[in-house]
């Protein structure tokens, strides 16, 4: 009988507000009990809460490297089992071949990020990881406008650039319906609507 490691590629998707950060938590907290060798990287742009912890949207904290590219990842990576990434949509479509790349060497690699950019258009490198995962995970936020299932990000200011780190005041969460690519669509409630905004930092 054939005895070696077999890797894999598990993607934890949706909007932002969705839970994909406290999943991820979750999931490398469990590796940790069973006495895995860990490792949790955070892309080097994403400052929000703190330089070296990733941080879910419900305030659970883990200790993460900073990784300032996909490289950075491949190397700091070597001597662990598993290997979990957060906010993949920060690091690129060189995160396709990176994955690949560790979990053909028999790693467990467990990548979090977002699907879909603010105007509700595929967000790489998710999509493509999505295609080559053997274990998918999409989480769906609450939309803030009428409570329906929300999986969309709704930009409520008037930046047009595609990556853009924001709190509560840039960002909510829409369902299909209420979600639209206007910048102005943080005053466009109709008349008798009250709009509902989380009080902590944008983070899922």
């Amino acid at each position: 009988m054939l005895n070696y490691q077999t890797g894999w590629i598990e993607v934890i998707c949706g909007s932002m507000f969705s839970g994909k950060t406290e999943e991820l938590i979750r999931r490398i907290r469990r590796a940790n009990i069973a006495r895995q060798r860990v490792i949790l990287f955070k892309p080097e742009i994403d400052n929000r809460y703190a330089e070296s912890l990733v941080v879910s949207h419900s305030q659970q904290k883990i200790e993460a490297e900073v990784a300032r590219n996909t490289q950075d990842i491949i190397e700091k990576s070597r001597s662990y089992e598993v290997v979990g990434i957060d906010e993949a949509q920060f690091f690129g479509l060189s995160l396709v071949e990176t994955c690949q790349a560790l979990a053909d060497e028999g790693k467990r690699v467990i990548v979090s990020g977002l699907d879909q950019d603010y105007q509700g258009k595929p967000f790489e490198p998710i999509p493509q990881l999505l295609a080559i995962a053997e274990y998918i995970t999409k989480n769906l936020a609450i939309c803030m406008r009428c409570g329906n299932p929300a999986n969309r990000n709704q930009r409520l200011s008037k930046h047009k650039q595609r990556v853009m780190l924001g709190g509560q005041d840039s960002y909510e969460a829409r369902c299909r319906r209420c979600h639209s690519v206007s910048p102005h669509s943080k005053t466009s409630l109709s008349e008798g609507q009250t709009e509902k905004h989380d009080t902590s930092l944008l983070k899922a």
